[in-house]
């Protein structure tokens, strides 16, 4: 790749020198000048003309590219800016070649017409170059490509643009100090003064002093000359630094464009939670795997059991309204139809967020660590608001008084919002925190399976686990 400040100064000079006869011309590697049409009546195959002017004239004396060396020339100031643009590698990454329906048609419609309205926006955007867009969204989700394709019509309308990522940006800042032919503040006011700036993934650099305050440079010198700018980035807005935060949330100047689609890549393993649901664990468990073992020595009782709790998760999963809560011993199956909902719903609508209580409380606590991205509140806002929550071992849990309580408001919030949850536990029922019991104990808006069947173990074990009879054995579906 040309060096940094040279291909800048050029592009900074309007590229005038392009295509000019001088022994110093830079080029690409390997290219060479060619020479005008030789059929050219103004030129007459030379390539430039000097215009008849007087002296007084500020072109006088200036050789000019003739109209035949137009195109060639055109063409060449393109490859300069693509090679400049470190685009060279996201060239396919275009407004044609995004897809806004998802992979496989995997999309809900909220996300489908989440990134049609992002794909238009960020169309608008490139066609103005007015003001800054922020693209906001999960990994995955498609803030790259259209950040790339916003650059990749810039640069094909000859608009001098650089995209980089954010650690890129400060690594090329930092190679200034230790280079002979540059100095850091040439390259700093060339970088801050590009007539389009896109810095991906903001906020995944080291955030020393340093960055940090490089980096607010840069963006208030662009917010002082309203000079346009597209920042892509999958953090919070809260969790960026204060003084690059009130200038990303000026409305007078920002755009900012929510993407709520799940990771392109991989949308049924990872959907729109991706850093908080472990369904990507359990994709084998599906309603066809689910084993009703009928291989081994149970009661009709057990098997019916079982057959319920395949039948009415099987229900749920199809049209998920109220609580499915699935209790029974270690190891009867709780989980597998929890996971079989999960993964029945992933492959039609929005991926739900599948977490085991223990883990929820763990990242409920990592928010208060001095380098989360994440706010407690926002963590716990996108839990408690879920489309379907599915929490797996209830019970298993640490039972402190904060434990209880953010169970207890995680259950009271969706509870009165009756948002669709499925809970598996392998605590007895009475067991349970109180506040809690009283909230599945709603018949209007949970039904309680029971999974009554010793653990599973392997057709042909020779031991026979002990089992007890259990009043409720017939009834499958319990009341409370």
């Amino acid at each position: 790749m040309p060096k940094i400040d040279d291909t800048l100064r050029k592009i900074a000079a309007g590229m005038q020198n392009i295509g000019q006869p001088e022994n110093n011309e830079p080029g690409m590697p390997g290219e060479k000048i060619s020479v005008g049409d030789p059929a050219c009546p103004i030129c007459h195959g030379i390539g430039f003309i000097r215009r008849d002017l007087p002296v007084s004239d500020p072109n006088f004396g200036k050789v000019e590219i003739c109209q035949c060396r137009q195109e060639e020339v055109t063409r060449s100031i393109h490859r300069r800016l693509y090679q400049f643009a470190n685009l060279d590698s996201l060239r396919q990454f275009t407004f044609d070649s995004f897809n806004s329906q998802g992979k496989q048609g995997t999309l809900s419609q909220t996300e489908a017409l989440s990134l049609e309205g992002a794909y238009n926006s960020c169309k608008r955007f490139a066609s103005q170059l007015d003001g800054w867009l922020l693209i906001t969204g999960k990994y995955g989700c498609g803030k790259t490509h259209l950040a790339a394709a916003i650059a990749n019509q810039a640069v094909s309308l000859g608009v001098p643009t650089l995209f980089l990522t954010v650690p890129d940006l400060l690594d090329w800042l930092r190679f200034a100090y230790s280079d002979p032919e540059t100095t850091f503040q040439q390259r700093f006011e060339e970088i801050r003064n590009i007539q389009l700036l896109i810095l991906d993934d903001f906020g995944t650099e080291n955030a020393t002093p340093w960055a940090q305050e490089k980096l607010f440079q840069i963006l208030n010198f662009r917010y002082l000359n309203r000079l346009p700018l597209v920042v892509t980035t999958n953090h919070e807005m809260e969790s960026i630094e204060k003084r690059i935060q009130s200038r990303l949330q000026d409305p007078e100047l920002v755009q900012r464009i929510y993407i709520d689609a799940p990771d392109y890549r991989n949308p049924k393993a990872m959907g729109a939670h991706s850093e908080l649901s472990s369904l990507s664990l359990h994709l084998s468990r599906t309603f066809d795997s689910f084993d009703l073992r009928r291989g081994e020595k149970l009661t009709t009782a057990e098997f019916r059991s079982l057959e319920l709790g395949l039948k009415e998760a099987k229900k749920f999963a199809e049209k998920p309204q109220g609580w499915l809560i699935l209790t029974g011993k270690f190891a009867t199956g709780k989980t597998h139809l929890a996971a079989a909902i999960g993964n029945f719903q992933a492959t039609i609508s929005t991926p739900p967020l599948f977490v085991s209580v223990p883990d929820l409380m763990d990242h409920l606590r990592s928010t208060f660590h001095p380098e989360s991205h994440e706010s407690y509140d926002q963590r716990f806002e996108e839990i408690r608001t879920a489309q379907l929550l599915i929490l797996d071992d209830l019970g298993g849990q640490n039972p402190s008084a904060w434990v209880k309580e953010k169970l207890y408001q995680l259950f009271n919030y969706r509870y009165y919002a009756e948002l669709a949850t499925v809970v598996t536990t392998s605590t007895p029922l009475d067991k349970l925190d109180e506040r809690l019991l009283t909230r599945i104990s709603d018949r209007h808006l949970c039904k309680i399976l029971l999974l009554d069947v010793p653990p599973y173990h392997r057709v042909g074990d020779e031991k026979q686990l002990p089992r007890k009879t259990s009043s409720n054995r017939n009834k499958g579906i319990l009341d409370y």
